[in-house]
């Protein structure tokens, strides 16, 4: 319940500052969960990258994790990655949360959602998370690493994530 406390404060918050938008550039430092390194340049590689924003907690996020899967793989050859940001594995002191990270790390491998997965750190909360209102919520941004349209609240099917993603490209 503490733990819950301290993600709806933070998530409160952080809809008191400006929250991002399209256009802004995003710039991060952080981890994935294998440990490995992940910041903004991740961005550069792709023409379109899909952030979506989930938490362990949340079964809309879980339900949509295989159909993620299945758009990261098959639009790879069209430059689109997907990545995941678990956004409730910090504690309340900032420190990432074990108990959370193997729940995260159980979901990942039953939903087949093995995409990159970034584990925020406390400074992205006043940045790249700092709107964020609700999870699911799913971003896009382009190679330039700025958002491009909207934030999009809530879970959708495969195939209405790639009507979307094929609209942006389209642009």
């Amino acid at each position: 319940m503490k733990k819950l406390f301290t993600v709806i404060a933070l998530l409160t918050l952080s809809t008191l500052l400006f929250a991002q938008k399209a256009g802004d550039k995003i710039s991060f430092t952080a981890t994935d969960f294998k440990g490995n390194p992940v910041t903004s340049e991740i961005f550069a590689k792709n023409k379109l990258t899909m952030v979506n924003i989930w938490g362990t907690f949340c079964g809309p996020c879980i339900r949509e994790m295989p159909d993620l899967a299945r758009i990261n793989e098959e639009n790879k050859a069209k430059g689109i990655e997907v990545i995941g940001i678990v956004i409730d594995i910090l504690d309340n002191k900032g420190q990432v949360s074990e108990r959370v990270k193997t729940t995260g790390e159980k979901i990942i491998k039953n939903t087949g959602a093995d995409y990159t997965h970034v584990i925020p750190n406390i400074e992205m909360f006043s940045g790249l998370l700092r709107g964020v209102q609700a999870v699911p919520t799913t971003i896009f941004v382009d190679s330039n690493g700025k958002q491009v349209g909207n934030a999009y609240l809530g879970s959708r099917s495969q195939k209405d994530w790639q009507k979307i993603i094929d609209g942006i490209l389209e642009k």
